[in-house]
């Protein structure tokens, strides 16, 4: 995705793209797979978190299809840029990553099973790439919105180091840190996997399972 205009270091404040005050595109009401709405608020009941793990495309697939997760979304996140485009953020002055909004129903799915599919789906170790995606955008991140999505998720990145680090892997460079704003990516962006089946799914991964 646009690797020769990625990015390997995050801008600084004075270098950052200034944004907007309101999107430049409209955002779809309906996620396209699932149904459910693309934005709004949680509904009662369910909970909220946010990946970053390379590029959005399939990593939201792989969300959307476990039982229990409401509706997912593909967006911008951690960086300076309001509002940004897709190719504002290819040039890596915006200083987001490509992030995947999950909306899931604990009672059906549990925060630990997603961090599971987080931590084995990505090359968490890899900093600001996924394989041959190389960019700030494509840095590993978790953004949570409870305290108690906090202590599993940087109580899961122990377990998941000490297993990595047993296999001869590098250190986590993960970013987890309460979620900040999320902007909404294109309509194309949104479920792409689903509109073009055979599109670009490249996810680096290292082979570690997550320790039961």
């Amino acid at each position: 995705m646009l690797f020769s205009r990625a990015k390997a270091q995050m801008p600084t404040p004075d270098q950052a793209l200034t944004g907007r005050d309101h999107s430049p595109f409209p955002v779809p009401e309906r996620h396209a797979v699932l149904g459910t709405p693309l934005s709004g608020e949680v509904p009662t009941g369910m909970a909220e978190v946010f990946f970053g793990m390379g590029c959005f495309w399939g990593g939201e697939r792989r969300f959307w299809q476990l039982p229990g997760v409401w509706t997912t979304a593909v967006g911008y996140q951690g960086g300076m840029t309001t509002f940004p485009t897709y190719e504002e953020t290819c040039t890596g002055r915006t200083g987001h990553t490509e992030a995947i909004r999950v909306v899931y129903d604990p009672e059906q799915i549990s925060f630990e099973d997603l961090l599971k599919v987080f931590w084995e789906t990505h090359d968490p170790t890899q900093g600001y790439r996924q394989g041959n995606d190389l960019g700030t955008q494509y840095r590993s991140t978790l953004y949570w919105t409870s305290e108690e999505q906090r202590v599993l998720a940087e109580a899961s990145k122990d377990r998941y180091q000490t297993a990595l680090t047993a296999a001869g892997l590098g250190e986590i460079t993960t970013e987890i840190g309460p979620a900040p704003t999320f902007f909404y990516a294109e309509d194309y962006h949104q479920q792409y996997l689903a509109k073009v089946p055979n599109g670009y799914d490249c996810h680096a991964n290292t082979g570690v399972n997550f320790p039961d």
